[in-house]
């Protein structure tokens, strides 16, 4: 069962340069190699995205620009993460319930995900996601 302690920040590694820094990640830093890349912008400050869990699925989520609030859910308690750098990300466990919300203007939020788009690993119920954890 998936628990709010297996959500972790991870820094990604940056490569300083008065010409500006570069941060990257290449096969082997996560602890799951990605098969999808996709990135949200132009959500308006008062939208909400996200609002569903993967069943098996892990997804890193980082805020190329601008910032906003990342709130998960593992069931019984609840956490609140702000993304607003770009060499940060928020590595999401398959279990976990997730909100996006509080979009800052240029926000633009990269996902990183271990598979392909799957709707059936999606639970978009929240009532379904709670009776997936009895």
């Amino acid at each position: 069962m998936s628990k709010l302690s297996h959500i972790k920040l991870i820094e990604l590694p940056v490569i300083e340069d008065a010409r500006g820094n570069l941060a990257f990640i290449q096969e082997g830093f996560l602890s799951f190699n990605f098969k999808r890349v996709y990135y949200l912008y132009d959500v308006p400050s008062s939208a909400h995205r996200g609002g569903h869990s993967h069943i098996d699925q892990n997804e890193v989520l980082i805020a190329l620009s601008g910032s906003f609030e990342v709130i998960v859910d593992d069931g019984l308690d609840k956490k609140s993460y702000f993304l607003n750098k770009p060499n940060t990300g928020l590595h999401i466990t398959p279990g976990i319930w997730r909100e996006l919300g509080n979009f800052s203007s240029g926000a633009i939020c990269m996902v990183l995900n271990s598979d392909i788009f799957k709707e059936e690993d999606y639970i978009r119920d929240y009532v379904d996601f709670l009776q997936s954890k009895e």
